[in-house]
């Protein structure tokens, strides 16, 4: 399971959740750093921010699909903006959650994304 956000707080928080629920977890301060890490073929589902410096969430989503086109992602963001919430979906998000998110909706959106690969 990989964390990508500029937050660390917010980092540290999915690190201690998905840990917690059982799983291995991996965190990253941008999607640059994702990107660059060689742990992309190795990740099983992606949560993401949307709004970090450099690289965006949704352009990391469209890179990951380019080689790794079922990775599952999972967005979560502090910022309402339905236009991006559509454009994530649309490219195969399996969620888009709002900060701050209960911890129960992205376990449950994970349970989903690692079903449906």
């Amino acid at each position: 399971m990989v964390g990508v956000d500029d937050d660390r707080r917010v980092r540290e928080s999915l690190e201690s959740l998905i840990t917690s629920a059982g799983y291995a977890a991996l965190v990253f301060a941008s999607a640059d750093e994702f990107l660059r890490s060689g742990q992309v073929a190795d990740a099983d589902c992606v949560i993401a921010d949307v709004r970090m410096p450099g690289i965006d969430g949704v352009e990391l989503q469209r890179r990951l699909r380019i080689e790794r086109p079922h990775l599952p992602v999972i967005f979560i963001s502090a910022h309402y903006e339905d236009h991006v919430r559509r454009q994530a979906l649309e490219g195969g998000a399996i969620d888009f959650l709002y900060k701050p998110f209960d911890a129960a909706d992205l376990l449950s959106a994970i349970d989903r994304a690692l079903r449906k690969q």
